[in-house]
């Protein structure tokens, strides 16, 4: 079953609160939402002050996507805030195991994040103990890039990947340029979370925009 969560990086800033109504009635599954440090990542977004105070405005699952160094020291404020997911970076990670182990100890679930060019191959030693495996298919930092085909095919080894594991429960998640036009291509390969931000906020009709993402 596909799910499709709108980044809230491409949300109008002025109006959030309105903004994820709009979301939430027009059918999305999930808010993603881009944490940036601008270390890590050269852009710099919002903190986690933004996140609990949107979550009394909405009962979606948050979806919280650490493009930051030292991703550990955000995982209670996270967790205080009500989010459900929390996916780290690989390469800001030296220590995955652990800060997988942290985001699962607070009762949240626990995601891996790996840029275009990382293999999937990195996660090995994790793959069981993974809720989700998250596929960027841009370069991090700015919403709007165009879709990187060769992704697709790490969609495939993420998929065989857990399949190896005996993960079955695990999601594999993408993110970066997602339309109507590249989503078939990553749903087909595996993945049944999918990210899409100015294919559903750049729309004026939400709901006909995730309705076409289903499709």
């Amino acid at each position: 079953m596909i799910h499709i969560g709108p980044s809230l990086l491409a949300a109008d800033f002025s109006r959030l609160a309105e903004e994820i109504g709009d979301i939430e009635k027009g059918g999305a599954d999930f808010l993603h939402l881009d944490l940036m440090d601008g270390h890590f990542v050269p852009n710099l977004t919002f903190g986690v002050s933004l996140v609990a105070a949107l979550r009394r405005h909405t009962a979606l699952v948050f979806d919280a996507h650490l493009m930051v160094e030292h991703p550990e020291t955000y995982i209670d404020a996270l967790a205080a805030a009500g989010v459900q997911y929390v996916t780290v970076h690989q390469e800001a990670c030296p220590h995955l195991d652990r800060v997988l182990q942290q985001i699962r100890e607070k009762g949240m679930k626990c995601g891996a994040a790996l840029n275009p060019a990382t293999p999937v191959s990195t996660l090995e030693c994790v793959a069981s103990y993974l809720d989700m495996i998250l596929i960027m298919s841009v370069n991090p930092g700015f919403g709007g890039q165009q879709f990187i085909p060769y992704t697709v095919a790490k969609v495939g080894d993420a998929a065989e990947l857990l399949e190896n594991a005996g993960n079955t429960a695990a999601v594999i998640e993408v993110d970066g340029g997602i339309t109507a036009d590249t989503i078939g291509h990553v749903t087909a390969a595996g993945a049944t979370w999918l990210v899409a931000g100015s294919a559903v906020f750049g729309r004026a009709d939400r709901a006909a925009a995730i309705a076409a993402l289903k499709a």
